[in-house]
């Protein structure tokens, strides 16, 4: 888990009513199968991990062979396409087909993301960095363009923005906490339970509270955004699961496509994932103040120009001056 701390019970398995994000003409049908498997039925589960663990196979499979290999009924199997929104085993297996053909053609090399005590350093590094650009990618193509349009509305809008996160996710609650700082909006990031309860209580209406959490079922985080609801502020959550307990008490819902691999968990892959959710949702608060945050910009650049050593990145010594 990216989030160490403790978490909820199981992610409810029917959609709860908030508008999460999802181009879900656009997005890998793998990557919505990863998002939404923690909801799925037992059975439902099985087949999934079916498809995950050889996409390009399954889609060359009949409907009796998927389900002999999930041990389960080809009626499940026919339940779980649609709980992932293709329809039906006809229409799964021409969206892994054409994801495969996608995933080839971006590259030749065969990268799995578990790494074994047999991969050298050399093996290690292709599988770490390939990880890390396919999180981003998943991540860009999936993420709903409307909803972040809103979401980047609210907070533009917002007297005050609290951001919320533990573990791995405290450091994306603090990235984003430092860069509307840097352009002159309100906003503190917490990652301690008691803190983050008592400021979700002194929250009120045209103030915003945003929840980090790779899993969606941190108990920590859950409850800050539930607090703040409850006195009128505005929820959004970042999460990889669009059907998690976090998306119960959150107005607005940004989705990452990341995948946990060995020894990575909350580590790399996740956090990266988040924080271009959180790039895209600056910019775009950025934007709408754009006068303001380039002379925010220029001046939090002038404070810190004298702390920084008078030498070009190539060693040479470069002129003195004010820090822009």
């Amino acid at each position: 888990m990216s989030d160490t701390e403790s978490v909820v019970g199981p992610a409810p398995s029917e959609p709860v009513s908030v508008q999460t994000a999802g181009r879900d003409a656009d997005s890998s049908p793998l990557v919505r199968i990863r998002s939404l498997l923690p909801g799925l039925a037992r059975a439902e589960q099985r087949v999934a991990k079916v498809v995950l663990e050889d996409p390009a196979h399954v889609a060359r499979r009949s409907i009796t062979e998927v389900a002999l290999a999930a041990n389960t009924s080809e009626t499940t199997v026919t339940r779980f396409c649609k709980a992932v929104g293709v329809g039906g085993y006809p229409q799964l297996r021409i969206a892994l087909a054409a994801d495969t053909a996608r995933t080839e053609a971006r590259t030749t090399r065969n990268l799995g993301g578990e790494i074994g005590p047999e991969d050298d350093l050399a093996a290690v590094i292709g599988k770490v960095s390939f990880a890390d650009a396919r999180a981003v990618e998943e991540t860009a193509d999936q993420l709903d363009v409307a909803t972040l349009e809103r979401v980047i509305q609210v907070v533009a809008n917002a007297g005050r923005v609290d951001v919320y996160g533990v573990g791995a996710s405290a450091f994306v609650a603090a990235d984003l906490q430092q860069k509307l700082h840097r352009i002159g909006r309100v906003c503190f990031a917490w990652s301690d339970t008691h803190i983050m309860l008592t400021s979700a209580a002194v929250l009120s209406p045209g103030d915003v509270a945003i929840g980090v959490s790779h899993t969606g079922a941190t108990t920590d985080t859950v409850e800050a955004l539930r607090v703040a609801r409850e006195h009128g502020a505005s929820t959004i959550a970042v999460t990889n699961f669009p059907r998690s307990p976090i998306t119960e008490v959150s107005d607005h819902v940004l989705t990452t496509a990341a995948r946990e691999t060995t020894f990575r968990s909350g580590a790399t892959a996740s956090r990266i994932a988040q924080l271009t959710v959180i790039d895209c949702l600056f910019i775009g608060v950025a934007q709408r103040h754009m006068d303001a945050s380039v002379n925010a910009l220029d001046a939090t650049r002038d404070a810190v120009g004298s702390h920084r050593l008078g030498v070009r990145p190539d060693g040479r010594r470069r002129p003195r001056e004010t820090g822009k």
